[in-house]
């Protein structure tokens, strides 16, 4: 995943260090306890160089996700808006994935100690061609339902806090196991919460229709979708949705930072609408594609360039 390193840099607490050498102490609390908070932003290359989607929007959530935690992160939104830029700028990438991560020193080791210890944030950004089969864009992805439920608890479900994703890396791995590519996981309701690090929508009688968050992630990429859906004059509807609802759908995708707009085509074994991508799955990938590369300017302001 990591090229040419030798020649890349972490921005660390207001300074860059070499990638290979931007190292953190064996007695981090964040390591032991998980608390911490992180995001994941991407960026593409367009006509005019390249820029970041919605990097205000990923750094604000950044912050809400820190203060939950009664995390005070020692710069300003605008500072990390920035330093992100700039590690891309000093990796000479016009695209690619950028990881701002929030975590807490080893002045002292201990549950209580959260007062007493220095908060540090670093910021890493590397090529990212494809979180998944590039074929996948086109083919759709096999998921299946996850044995492992979603938290009950909206902070650890709502949030990007490290030490609550164990839940999703036994999914996604528990799916592969058994020949998937992806997990659904369910909520203590029943109703599908979201994949391993995705949002679920699924289209039914050409209506869009996605998880409530009440207990998953209120994704920037679902909510862009959405956003997109309905200047398309799309009809888009936030509700509980059952396990049969995704199986009976005419079509269904995941959104992410890093899966975009990917189809699903197949689920516990049974096939999705025609097996390929639909028509407004298709739709959607497209506008959301000319987007991010800055090809429709209507959505310029969620562009900030490198």
């Amino acid at each position: 995943m990591f090229l040419n390193t030798d020649s890349k840099f972490i921005w660390l607490n207001g300074s860059f260090q070499p990638f290979n050498q931007a190292n953190i102490h064996l007695l981090s609390n964040t390591l032991h306890y998980g608390i911490g908070v992180f995001e994941g932003v991407r960026a593409y290359e367009n006509t005019d160089g390249g820029a970041i989607f919605r990097l205000n929007d990923h750094t604000k959530r950044l912050f809400d996700a820190a203060s939950k935690i009664n995390i005070s992160i020692p710069y300003s939104i605008e500072d990390l808006c920035e330093a992100q830029r700039s590690a891309m700028v000093k990796n000479n990438l016009l695209e690619g994935y950028i990881r701002p991560i929030v975590f807490l020193g080893s002045e002292s080791m201990g549950l209580r100690s959260q007062d007493s210890l220095s908060v540090n944030v670093a910021i890493a950004c590397w090529e990212w061609p494809s979180y998944m089969d590039p074929d996948a864009k086109r083919n759709g992805i096999s998921v299946i339902k996850s044995p492992f439920q979603q938290y009950d608890n909206p902070l650890y479900s709502n949030n990007k806090i490290i030490g609550t994703y164990v839940n999703s890396i036994m999914a996604v791995n528990d799916a592969i196991s058994k020949g998937a590519e992806e997990a659904i996981l369910l909520d203590k309701n029943g109703f599908i919460s979201e994949g391993s690090g995705e949002n679920l929508f699924i289209v039914k009688n050409s209506k869009i229709m996605t998880p409530t968050t009440d207990f998953c992630l209120n994704g920037i990429t679902r909510q862009s979708v959405i956003t997109i859906a309905k200047n398309l004059k799309l009809t888009v509807e936030e509700k509980n949705l059952t396990f049969d609802d995704l199986l009976t759908a005419d079509e269904a995708f995941y959104s992410g930072t890093a899966v975009e707009i990917t189809p699903i085509t197949k689920v516990d074994g049974s096939t999705i609408g025609s097996g390929s991508i639909g028509a407004i799955t298709d739709q959607l990938q497209t506008n959301y594609s000319n987007i991010v590369c800055g090809r429709d300017k209507s959505y310029s302001h969620w562009l900030t360039s490198i």
